[in-house]
């Protein structure tokens, strides 16, 4: 890895293409490196992972909407959208298939100076190379891009310190993805990396307070922002430039400032690109942070019954990462939270709320753990209304360590009781995380898709999928037309402008 120093320049300063992050990102994208065996294999469980949750989420309003319009957008040849017969343009393709895969909050992350969910980079990559006539392999190459480029900046950029939204570092890593997919010249892919960060920077409001619908369309709209930079960039347009380091650019006017200084690490020439080696699935439908509360809770819940009864314990107290407590903890200052009628978005961004309901149940389920009956029964309320967060110290230090073997996102807990003992435990990381006590391989992403796809599609069609995903290098121009799925009894889309 080479690490380049980024700032923001004054106009009257100089600064070559060949010097700004958006050029390193886009050689880093040209360069035909070849992808290995153990990233390769880990694209399939992730494509898979993705397909899971997507095909879980068909019937949710968010993706019937947004398939509708996909479906109003027909193109020839186009890419196919998951639970649809209609191929459409890429771009609206990738944005109905976006959609579904995020809706649910349940596939891949990765945590670092900046959180991603960098899956969100196989939509737009494959909606492309289905319109294009790429191959299997040409994917591999773009996915593996599409989670370096990703995976680096969000190690390097803190967006959400300065409220921006993290898809402002998917939209350039979708662009990156799709120029190794098509084999595009250095030139072309930096112009399309400055058109989609610039077309994609929004606020973190998005994920804040009363969470609406939007939260699965944002990263969904980045790769279809994504896709339309290229398309712009391959037809001879330019973009603002320099993006990040312009005295009017990201980094003097979103982040840190004219004074601000980043260090991104960037593979050298002919360098694989491993970085999807770094991210990390869910096992549990939740936000990352959550993941291993909930498998604490669990443990807790089975281990101690009577801390089901919220009449037994007098608190509950999370000691967690600094990030953990403010953006799903009870230090964001959001009552919501705390209300039993949010929306599952909200809900799902509240660990009191989560780890309530996992320790009670013994489990987490994608639906019926966010039910409106599950949220609102009282038992649950009372229990879920004396758990709070507080930063620890050393659990965000370990949160943003760069050491995978001291890397954390749990905490420790200590339980009060009304009879006055007190318990107390803790947890590092996920049973599903690499280092957990069940970590995640190729038959668990399988049954991950089998249990989630399982009442939405037939039994032939759920056997088809996982045949061809698991023969992803293999896969044909014509073979990967297939890579979707297709459920029947699915609700009508409703009617908007299109």
């Amino acid at each position: 890895m080479i690490s380049h120093t980024v700032r923001t320049f004054r106009s009257d300063e100089t600064l070559p293409r060949e010097r700004q992050l958006a050029w390193r990102i886009a050689e880093v994208a040209a360069d035909p490196v070849a992808v290995t065996p153990e990233v390769t294999e880990m694209i399939i469980n992730r494509v898979i992972d993705n397909a899971a949750v997507a095909t879980a989420s068909l019937g949710r309003a968010p993706v019937v909407a947004a398939r509708g319009q996909s479906e109003a957008h027909p193109s020839e040849p186009g890419a196919t959208v998951f639970g649809s017969m209609v191929r459409s343009s890429p771009e609206w393709a990738a944005f109905a298939n976006g959609v579904a895969v995020r809706e649910l909050d349940f596939h891949d992350t990765f945590l670092a100076a900046e959180y991603s969910h960098p899956g969100d980079n196989i939509p737009p990559v494959l909606a492309v190379a289905q319109h294009t006539g790429m191959d299997g392999a040409a994917v591999v190459r773009g996915i593996a891009t599409g989670y370096e480029i990703q995976i680096d900046l969000a190690k390097s950029i803190s967006l959400h310190a300065h409220k921006i939204d993290h898809v402002a570092h998917l939209g350039p890593s979708a662009a990156a993805g799709i120029g190794t997919l098509l084999g595009l010249p250095v030139e072309t892919i930096y112009q399309a990396i400055g058109q989609a960060l610039h077309t994609t920077t929004a606020t973190r409001q998005s994920r804040k307070g009363e969470i609406s619908t939007w939260k699965a369309y944002a990263p969904a709209f980045a790769g279809k922002m994504a896709i339309e930079a290229v398309d712009r960039a391959m037809r001879g347009q330019t973009s603002p430039s320099p993006i990040w380091e312009g005295e009017d650019g990201v980094i003097a006017w979103l982040l840190d400032g004219p004074e601000g200084r980043y260090v991104v690490a960037l593979p050298d020439a002919g360098e694989a690109k491993r970085a999807i080696l770094d991210s990390y699935t869910k096992e549990h439908s939740a936000e990352y942070q959550a993941q291993a509360w909930i498998d604490l809770a669990r443990r807790l819940g089975a281990q101690h019954p009577e801390l089901k009864d919220p009449a037994n314990i007098e608190s509950i107290v999370l000691a967690t990462s600094h990030h953990t407590h403010f953006v799903i903890g009870s230090g964001s200052g959001d009552p919501q939270k705390y209300d039993p009628t949010a929306s599952r978005e909200t809900l799902d961004h509240s660990v009191p709320y989560i780890f309530a309901v996992a320790l009670q149940d013994g489990r987490w389920h994608h639906v019926d753990s966010y039910a409106p009956e599950r949220a609102a029964r009282p038992d649950t309320v009372e229990l879920w209304h004396k758990i709070t967060t507080v930063q620890d110290p050393e659990w965000t230090r370990r949160y943003h360590s760069n050491d995978p073997a001291e890397k954390a996102f749990g905490g420790r807990v200590e339980i009060r009781l009304s009879d006055g003992t007190t318990i107390v435990d803790e947890i590092a990381v996920a049973d599903a995380h690499p280092l957990g006590a069940r970590p995640f391989v190729r038959e668990n992403y399988v049954e991950k898709f089998r249990l989630l796809a399982g009442g939405v599609l037939p039994a032939d069609e759920i056997e088809r999928f996982l045949e061809l995903a698991q023969r992803l290098p293999e896969l044909t121009a014509a073979e990967l037309g297939g890579l979707t799925v297709w459920a029947p009894g699915l609700p009508t889309p409703p009617k908007g402008l299109f």
